[in-house]
């Protein structure tokens, strides 16, 4: 009797903290606007292009590989707030991240069905017009253009940013942001599929590239 009591205990308990771990829309809202909380779509990057949560990241967890290596630049340390569609993907994702030693992730109970059924918007539903090659061309005309193939949305591209901007502050490099996610055609004429992706130009000509984070010495490196 005992031994079916401490059993039942244990469920119980796991249900509650599984409860405090998947909120509703207005407790999810509440939450990720507390400072040093990161926003997580693990939706697919068509499906985040339709519309996502305001300052979300995104990694697709169906795309194990681009997920875990996402994942990397999030910090395990500080809450992520997660969501998908409707709960399922998100949920075995934040399974996965709380095995892995993600502190404290909270889900978005009933995804983003939920969250508009509740009347909510969502961010990045309006339609941006691609950079065209021909624009792209001119942009790299200069002695050195770094082209930064990344997103907002993509997590090592943020983590990325105060060493793009301190090796172009240092060493007076021209910058060229190219959209990853929808700056496509420029993309196919450069080759570039990975985010971040980073392109060193000199005199409008390629002479160093590399995907992924990279190290300011790195960076300065290239120019030498």
């Amino acid at each position: 009797m005992k031994k079916l009591i401490w059993t039942a205990c244990i469920m119980l308990a796991a249900m509650a903290a599984w409860a405090q771990d998947a909120v509703t829309p207005d407790a999810f809202e509440k939450g990720m606007k507390q400072p040093g909380v990161q926003v997580l779509d693990v939706r697919t990057a068509k499906e985040f292009n339709t519309g996502h949560l305001p300052d979300a990241l995104q990694a697709d967890f169906t795309k194990k590989e681009e997920f875990y290596r996402r994942l990397q630049s999030v910090d395990k340390t500080k809450p992520v707030y997660i969501y998908c569609l409707s709960g399922g993907r998100s949920t075995a994702a934040a399974k996965w991240m709380r095995e892995n030693g993600y502190k404290k992730v909270i889900e978005l109970n009933g995804g983003t069905m939920a969250w508009k059924q509740a009347g909510k918007p969502l961010a990045g539903t309006e339609r941006v017009a691609q950079m065209s090659v021909e624009a792209f061309g001119k942009a790299i005309a200069g002695k050195w253009v770094l082209v930064d193939v990344g997103a907002d949305w993509c997590p090592p591209c943020r983590k990325m940013e105060p060493v793009v901007k301190r090796f172009i502050k240092e060493n007076k490099v021209k910058r060229v942001n190219v959209n990853g996610g929808n700056d496509i055609e420029v993309m196919k004429k450069i080759n570039t599929a990975t985010l971040p992706t980073f392109v060193l130009y000199k005199d409008g000509k390629e002479v160093w590239r590399k995907e992924g984070i990279v190290s300011l010495e790195e960076f300065q490196a290239a120019m030498k």
